[in-house]
């Protein structure tokens, strides 16, 4: 990756000139993480995403996307590994039922418009060139095309993605490095999940893709810490140091440098992991995986490979029962809609492009007045201007929850993270409050509301 060695420059001369971890920390935002190169068929290479991580695009620079297929409540959908895509170019009318609390059979809200799955979504087709190579095999399509497909799972374009690197079609959030395809979230829908190569992390790692960014846990989710008290590849943890935390240490054998990991010698036969030179530890009182209480030690650091583009400035944070959120300007929490079509094909339904019929069920029992009451659209400031990759400012049609149409004047001028508006709730009365955590169908996984959180606080996975 021809970064890596802006990366290592980057991170040694900022400790030559005494750069504290913390301050290398917060610029994890401006870096991109490592990957394990591996070989690459004609026509597909990597790119840096701000949001995602390293991932494989086609030859124009689209995501390239599986559909792994996922067992839910009452059958499943998605693709087989080693078969054929089931998304074709036939037009779906009806529901199926699969998670959904309504019985199979109805008609779909958006009949007249509804796109075909391969228009949504067309099939990485293969140039007649190309061979297969490592992981990347070809599957010939029901309709006689060859498709490209990794590790077994056929692959897709999205109509969502306007330009080079843009992945708004699909999200890798709540999944691991070394998670196998489909294992996201109990009730969550089959998701499509952008691909990229492999972190460059050893064995004991993984990296998790969160709302703040690609985090670098232990194998079993518990967290990573630096040290601000900590030198260049030196730890400072003494004996009353290591009464609270653990250091990561590196197998006796096997263990070596590489890129942006170092391995150093804690004592004569111990071995102490490091990134980007900053010594590695777990804290003592951690209850288990997915907590982040070493964080509200003084001078210890959460470990990302890389940040996500941070939120628009006049928005906050807040502490809540349940872990830290973000809030907008007067500290009310910001929620995120997620949305699964309950169709065989199971289109996008939580962008204004797509249907918004499923959204007003759950925020307004079917009415765009009372979901405009319930959850407000979070409005950008005068003259806001999109942030950065992440965050952006949408015009909404507010009687229809689609984009607006050029000068409108009514058009409500929103802020949107992934080009997904985010919201408020009527309820939550003042900061801190998360009344509307898991607001909707199967705890909002299917089709309801999720806490933005910055760090959330959980009792296990």
């Amino acid at each position: 990756m021809p970064n890596k060695q802006m990366m290592s420059l980057f991170a040694a001369a900022a400790l030559c000139v005494g750069v504290s971890s913390a301050a290398l920390a917060q610029r994890a935002d401006t870096l991109s993480e490592s990957y394990v190169r591996e070989p690459l068929p004609s026509g597909v290479k990597v790119m840096a995403t701000k949001t995602e991580g390293p991932i494989y695009t086609d030859a124009a620079g689209r995501p390239l996307y599986q559909w792994p297929r996922k067992e839910l409540r009452n059958g499943g959908t998605g693709d087989m590994k080693g078969a054929a895509s089931i998304c074709d170019n036939v037009k779906t009318t009806e529901n199926i039922g699969l998670m959904s609390p309504y019985p199979p059979g109805l008609t779909l809200p958006d009949v007249a418009t509804r796109q075909s799955c391969e228009q949504m979504w067309p099939p990485a087709v293969v140039a007649a060139d190309a061979k297969p190579v490592g992981k990347w095999s070809i599957i010939k399509r029901k309709d006689g095309r060859d498709q490209w497909a990794y590790e077994g799972f056929v692959l897709y374009t999205s109509s969502m993605d306007k330009k080079p690197g843009q992945v708004i079609g699909g999200t890798k959030i709540g999944r691991r490095s070394n998670d196998p395809p489909g294992s996201l979230g109990g009730d969550a829908p089959a998701y499509r999940i952008p691909i990229g190569p492999s972190p460059d992390v050893p064995g004991q790692f993984v990296v998790e893709q969160t709302l703040v960014g690609r985090q670098l846990t232990r194998a079993d989710s518990v967290a990573v810490y630096t040290w601000d008290r900590d030198g260049a590849n030196k730890s400072n943890c003494d004996e009353a140091c290591l009464k609270t935390w653990t250091p990561v240490l590196a197998p006796q054998i096997g263990a070596e440098a590489r890129d942006e990991w170092s391995v150093i010698e804690r004592s004569p036969g111990v071995k102490q992991w490091a990134f980007r030179k900053q010594p590695l530890y777990t804290y003592v009182h951690e209850r288990g995986p997915g907590y982040q209480h070493g964080v509200d030690v003084p001078g210890w650091n959460i470990v990302f490979t890389q940040k996500n583009p941070p939120p628009p400035p006049e928005f906050t944070r807040q502490d809540s029962a349940a872990g830290v959120t973000l809030a907008d300007s007067k500290g009310k929490t910001i929620y995120i809609y997620n949305c699964g079509d309950d169709a065989a094909d199971q289109l996008l339904c939580d962008h204004p492009d797509t249907p918004q019929e499923y959204r007003y069920t759950v925020c307004g029992g079917g009415s765009h007045a009372r979901c405009l009451t319930t959850f407000p659209y979070v409005i950008a400031q005068n003259g806001a201007k999109g942030a950065n990759d992440a965050w952006s400012v949408m015009a909404i049609d507010p009687a229809t929850g689609h984009r607006a149409k050029d000068g409108q004047a009514d058009a409500l001028h929103v802020w949107a993270y992934r080009e997904r508006p985010v919201f408020t709730f009527v309820r939550d009365e003042r900061p801190g409050m998360i009344k509307a955590q898991s607001w909707g169908e199967f705890y909002g996984q299917r089709n309801g509301y999720k806490v933005f959180f910055l760090r959330e606080e959980f009792t296990g996975r």
